[in-house]
């Protein structure tokens, strides 16, 4: 007992001295005036973005005051002007960065001057294109408008699912925000129609995807869509709302449904219409507007490194010939022996005893499965780690209205106060897409040790009135996301539990873990394939069958993913190889000093960061353990 107590406080100690102690050449009263200035300026950085993010601010149940005044009843302002705007203070806040003295600042001033300042790069050169979706957005998206893009998309289930019902204070709010939904509907279409002019069109097979998601919400009896059976479902438990008022407020959800929402998403729907005779199958984002300067500006975004095309493409590569390699050896141990590596995983894909019913009592069966594999990993977390997160993860579905073009699995933070959990979400638009030996890896990736464990623990070191030191500013620890931080840790994540030995009784589970391994490295060829080589959508699908053996229509969504995000898929695999590259360096260089809990604290207690970043901290604590 008395190693382990000394162990978690050498740990506790060095987690948060980080990234070096600074120029000497610098003044004591130049330090002291940079930390405070920076200090000052994160604080208001963060204002200014929840002021724009009024859906980020609600994510987090951040405080008035933090948020820059009310916000409750807003949605971030989606015209051309409000574009605008947000890129102009973007360059306004990177300027008064650059007016700092980055060499007077050491540690965790450092780490936040280097965050912030990496962020509003990458979305300052998102920003001088001038189309898709930008203003602040960290990582740029080529249409305001497809399958994984636009209100229509992620304003319903916001609304459900973080949108809170406590009292008629918030039941008005979400009247307002379904009438500030038909406004963003409008303002999103004109800028459809701006981009269409420039030449910024999505494919085809997205314009259709896109249509097919949105035809049924335009449609839909008001009363039976999402936006309205959840005020209804949840007025109820509103603390002090009669059965009166509560019937009001549907009945006024209905009227702006309706009469606002639906009427503006049908405008959309021929705004999208009148673009299909003008749309080609073309995947690559280079035959845009400086599509060639695009595609690096999101893949540096993305992934946060400076990686070429090229590079990425061959690291892919390289990592499925050896991915390959090893699914053969483990399916031949399993009696696997005749075919392609993809055509015997997806013979074990197809085995009855591998395939949830694809019914209510299925699916449901398939979820609870999911928790159990959560309760298991659990347990053994102390193995690999010393600070465990305390926010508790739900396990949900996809909401049916979007799972057509959804992801087939993704996670959404919960509120810094814990009021509502973090939640890994599942798409089940057909369960046989989802064998039973690729679901515990897909846990370990969104849930634990996974997603749900690094934002967890990231908002947990978040700084308060009442913790002011070994903590990080709000706008680290919960409002910034780096995809090749973030992915990459997710990733990487699969492979602790499998280092754990989670698979040793289960070697098809392990199978799962490895064809995961190959899906993420064939989306850095596919990716850059596409983007940066010419491929077509199907010859992005047909490769990526052949290495997974993965169902084709799963793959298909996959890959018209990577379309309308470009450089996003390389951010996994990118992340995960830097963080097995600092670990070996890290074990390397300390021998037997190397304590993996403790390098694991390193990498997650100081928040989402760019990769850059991650490295000088890392380095920064192996010359401080030797």
């Amino acid at each position: 007992m008395r190693n382990v107590l000394a162990g978690i406080a050498a740990v506790a100690l060095l987690s948060f001295g980080i990234v070096g102690c600074g120029d000497k050449s610098v003044s004591e009263q130049a330090r002291v005036e940079a930390s405070a200035s920076l200090k000052t300026l994160l604080g208001e950085t963060a204002t200014a973005i929840l002021k724009e993010s009024p859906g980020l601010a609600t994510s987090l149940g951040i405080g008035e005051d933090i948020a820059g005044g009310p916000y409750m009843s807003r949605l971030a302002d989606a015209s051309p002007e409000g574009l605008k705007r947000q890129a102009a203070l973007a360059a306004a806040l990177a300027a008064r960065f650059d007016a700092i003295d980055r060499k007077a600042l050491s540690g965790q001033d450092a780490a936040s001057y280097d965050v912030v300042r990496n962020a509003l790069r990458y979305s300052i050169a998102g920003n001088g294109f001038g189309y898709g979706n930008y203003g602040l957005e960290f990582t740029p998206t080529p249409y305001v408008v497809s399958q994984l893009t636009g209100s229509y998309q992620s304003v319903p289930d916001f609304l459900d699912s973080q949108h809170p019902l406590r009292n008629g204070a918030d039941a008005e709010a979400y009247i307002a925000r379904l009438e500030a939904f038909a406004v963003n509907l409008d303002h999103e279409t004109a800028r459809v129609k701006a981009d269409a002019e420039k030449g910024v069109i999505p494919p085809t097979y997205v314009l259709e995807r896109t249509l097919e998601q949105m035809r049924p919400l335009a449609g839909a009896p008001a009363p039976t869509t999402t936006m309205v059976r959840s005020i209804q479902r949840r007025i109820g438990q509103a603390e002090g709302v009669t059965p009166v008022q509560g019937a009001d407020f549907t009945r006024r959800a209905i009227t702006a449904v309706r009469d606002k929402v639906q009427p503006a998403l049908r405008r959309q729907i021929d705004a999208i219409v009148a673009l299909q005779p003008r749309a080609k199958p073309d995947a690559a984002v280079s035959r845009l507007p400086d599509g060639a300067n695009y595609y690096k500006a999101a893949l540096a975004a993305w992934t946060t490194s400076e990686m070429t095309p090229d590079e990425i493409h061959q690291m892919g590569l390289d990592l499925i010939t050896d991915l390959t390699k090893q699914m053969d050896e483990l399916l031949k141990a399993q009696g696997y022996a005749e075919g392609s590596v993809a055509e015997r995983v997806q013979a074990i894909s197809k085995d009855a005893r591998q395939v949830y019913p694809n019914t209510d009592a299925g699916k449901a069966r398939l979820i609870s499965d999911l928790n159990q594999q959560v309760t298991m990993i659990s347990a053994r977390l102390p193995e690999q780690f010393v600070t465990l997160p305390k926010a508790r993860l739900d396990i949900k579905r996809v909401p049916v209205e979007i799972e057509a073009g959804a992801p087939g699995g993704y996670y959404q933070p919960g509120t810094l106060d814990g009021s509502r959990a973090g939640a890994y979400y599942i798409n089940l638009r057909n369960t046989a897409e989802w064998p039973r030996f690729s679901l515990p890896t897909l846990t370990y990736h969104e849930g634990i040790p996974g997603h749900h464990m690094q934002n967890a623990i990231a908002q947990e070191a978040n700084c308060t009135e009442t913790r002011t030191t070994d903590c990080i500013p709000l706008i680290r620890s919960s409002m910034l996301w780096f995809s090749g931080y973030g992915e990459g840790w997710a990733l990487y994540s699969e492979q602790i539990a499998d280092e754990m030995g989670m698979y040793k009784d289960n070697p098809v589970g392990r199978l799962g873990y490895l064809q995961s391994m190959a899906f993420r490295a064939a989306r850095l060829v596919v990716d850059t394939g596409l983007h940066s080589k010419g491929w077509t959508r199907e010859q992005a699908i047909d490769y990526m069958v052949g290495v997974t053996g993965d169902q084709p229509s799963s793959i298909a969504t996959e890959v018209e993913r990577y379309i309308v995000w470009p450089g996003q898929a390389c951010a996994y695999m990118v992340g995960r190889q830097t963080i097995n590259r600092l670990r070996d360096s890290a074990r390397t260089e300390l021998g037997a000093k190397f304590d993996i809990r403790a390098f694991h604290d390193r990498v997650l207690l100081d928040g989402p960061v760019p990769l850059s970043v991650l490295e000088a901290n890392v380095t920064a604590w192996i010359k401080a353990q030797k």
